[in-house]
């Protein structure tokens, strides 16, 4: 699958972060980085993934740009065209379907402002928008892993410091991983708590 020019990345150097932002820029920086002799080892992730990315940094900057750019392909516009419309008023998208509820749920959903059908359409969307947080938490923390697993595994806390992550336990995090690299404890913080909390322990931010 062809990279995005400018998907969200960061990247390390050792324990070190080395930069973040869009991946040309990551890749640019990690390039001069390596050209300079870092200490390494030199990695970049991908902030949606967490996972490490190849980076084909052969060449001079223009060669590396160029490749990104390549690889990320020209602007998809080929979305499949509408229908056209037939006469008359437009369909609102509402479709007519048998529920069936107890006696005491009718009774319930008939004292709700607007109405029976009114109350299970916002019923139906707040379960939606709660489920799509959870959706999102959990990403997150898968997100966090892969970061955590390339870079951090064999620092102290780890094993507890990853039941803290999937647990959703931002305090015990803090408390399992005190010992990181600072770099290291924030940016895996940041991917895998990004729901605004307490400020981590010690003065790092998440």
């Amino acid at each position: 699958m062809a990279e995005s020019f400018s998907r969200s990345c960061t990247a390390f150097d050792g324990t070190r972060l080395l930069a973040s932002g869009p991946l040309v820029e990551v890749a640019l920086a990690v390039k001069r980085a390596l050209d300079g002799g870092a200490a390494g080892p030199v990695l970049a992730f991908d902030d949606t993934t967490g996972r490490v990315i190849d980076l084909d940094l052969r060449g001079s900057t223009g060669d590396v740009v160029g490749r990104l750019s390549a690889e990320s392909g020209p602007a998809r516009t080929g979305a499949a065209p509408a229908p056209p419309r037939g006469r008359g008023r437009p369909k609102l998208g509402v479709v007519a379907r048998e529920v069936t509820l107890l006696p005491r749920h009718w009774e319930w959903l008939e004292t709700q402002s607007g109405g029976a059908s009114a109350a299970l359409r916002r019923l139906v969307d707040g379960a939606r928008r709660a489920g799509g947080d959870e959706s999102r938490r959990r990403a997150a923390r898968e997100t966090a892993y892969h970061f955590m697993v390339a870079i951090a595994g064999d620092l102290p806390g780890f094993e507890e410091g990853t039941r803290a992550l999937f647990a959703g336990d931002r305090a015990r995090f803090e408390r399992q991983t005190a010992a990181w690299p600072a770099d290291v404890r924030t940016h895996a913080l940041r991917l895998g708590f990004p729901d605004p909390g307490p400020a981590p322990a010690g003065g790092v931010s998440g």
